[in-house]
C-alpha cells in the first residue's frame, strides 16, 4: 500500500485513497478504450475506400491499354476511342473522390488517437479527481466530423460511378446514328 505524505492518516483512510485512485484510474481507461472502437470502424472504412480505388486504378490501366489497341496506324479516332477518353476522365474524378475521402478518414484517426492519448493522460494527480481538457471534445467532434465528410464523400463517389456507367455494347457506340 503507498504511503502518503501527511502521517496522521489512518490505514484505513489510506486504503480508501488507493482504491479512489484506482477508480479513477479505471474510469480513464474505460473513456479511452470507447474511441478505440471507433478508431476499428474507421480501418474498416479505410480498407473499403482502398479496394474502390484499387478497381479504380485497375479500370483506368485497362481502358489505357484498350486505346493503345485501338488506335490504328493512320492514327484515326473513333467513337470507340473517344469513349474510352470520357471513362478515363470520370475514373480520374472518381479517384480524386476517393483520395480525398481517405485523407478526411486518416485525419479522422489521427483525431481519434489524440483524443485517446487525451484520456489517459486526464488523470490528475489530486486523488479522485478526473480532469478532462476542453481539447478532448474538440478532437472528439473534429474527428466525428471528419468521419461524416469521409462518409458524404464515398456516397457521392459511389452515386457518381452509377451514373457515369453505361451499359450500352460497344457495337452500339460506333454506329452512327
Amino acid at each position: 500500500m503507498l504511503q502518503t505524505a501527511s502521517s496522521n492518516k489512518s490505514p484505513k483512510t489510506i486504503a480508501w485513497i488507493d482504491l479512489m485512485d484506482m477508480s479513477v484510474i479505471s474510469e480513464a481507461i474505460r473513456l479511452a478504450t470507447a474511441p478505440v472502437f471507433l478508431l476499428t470502424g474507421v480501418g474498416g472504412i479505410l480498407n473499403v475506400l482502398g479496394n474502390r480505388l484499387g478497381r479504380v486504378i485497375d479500370r483506368a490501366r485497362k481502358v489505357q491499354n484498350l486505346i493503345d489497341d485501338s488506335t490504328d496506324s493512320r492514327g484515326v479516332v473513333s467513337r470507340r476511342i473517344e469513349q474510352y477518353h470520357l471513362e478515363l476522365a470520370s475514373l480520374e474524378y472518381r479517384k480524386l473522390i476517393i483520395n480525398i475521402a481517405t485523407a478526411f478518414l486518416v485525419f479522422s484517426a489521427v483525431l481519434i488517437a489524440l483524443t485517446v492519448i487525451e484520456l489517459f493522460f486526464s488523470v490528475s494527480i489530486e486523488p479522485g479527481k478526473l480532469h478532462l481538457s476542453n481539447w478532448v471534445a474538440i478532437t472528439f467532434i473534429g474527428s466525428f466530423l471528419a468521419l461524416v465528410s469521409s462518409c458524404v464523400l464515398y456516397l457521392v463517389e459511389i452515386l457518381y460511378a452509377s451514373h457515369t456507367i453505361s451499359f450500352k455494347p460497344l457495337s452500339q457506340i460506333d454506329r452512327v446514328d
